[in-house]
């Protein structure tokens, strides 16, 4: 029990920590096109929150936002729908990211889909974009083979793992607090 209230506690340092990084306004974009994207936006409006959205956002996009929200997971269906390919989708998020940083945005990377929007495809976008954020927040299975946790660590990112989609709401506002 001491063990667990330990660990609570450490959890909600590391978030305060490093909560004072993230300002209003949001920006929001997905990584990879998935459906994820949609969900991130439903958290947010849980956690009392607005973002500007647009899937398809580039550096030119960014206008006075503070903070950029990346929905990470890959979704072939998605890409589809959107007629992009996955090359274009990583150049797209490259430079958007590097766009972002240039003008001082703070970035949250969140892999909410869990272990179902895991694989080959998404793990070209999580490896692309992960190692740039400020923060992160994933949902525990999601990282079962600890991707997000070997770049998190490697990259000195803070992470917050969450045991389903819906406790996600908790670690994201905090960041804002």
């Amino acid at each position: 029990m001491k063990k667990l209230v330990y660990i609570i506690l450490l959890l909600l340092v590391t978030v305060s920590a490093f909560a004072a990084k993230f300002e209003k306004p949001i920006l929001l974009t997905s990584v990879g096109q998935s459906a994820d994207v949609e969900m991130v936006k439903a958290l947010l409006k849980k956690a009392g929150m607005e973002a500007n959205f647009d899937k398809m956002l580039t550096a030119d996009g960014i206008k006075d936002e503070k903070t950029l929200i990346l929905a990470i997971g890959g979704s072939s269906k998605g890409l589809g729908a959107a007629g992009i390919k996955v090359e274009d989708e990583l150049e797209r998020i490259g430079k958007l990211i590097n766009g972002a940083k240039e003008k001082g945005i703070k970035i949250i990377g969140m892999h909410i889909g869990g272990q179902a929007r895991r694989g080959e495809l998404s793990d070209k976008f999580i490896v692309s974009a992960t190692p740039y954020v400020d923060y992160l927040i994933v949902v525990e299975d999601g990282d079962g083979d600890g991707i997000f946790t070997k770049i998190a660590t490697e990259k000195n990112i803070p992470i917050d793992k969450t045991p389903k989609i819906s406790s996600s709401v908790e670690p994201l506002k905090k960041a804002f607090e």
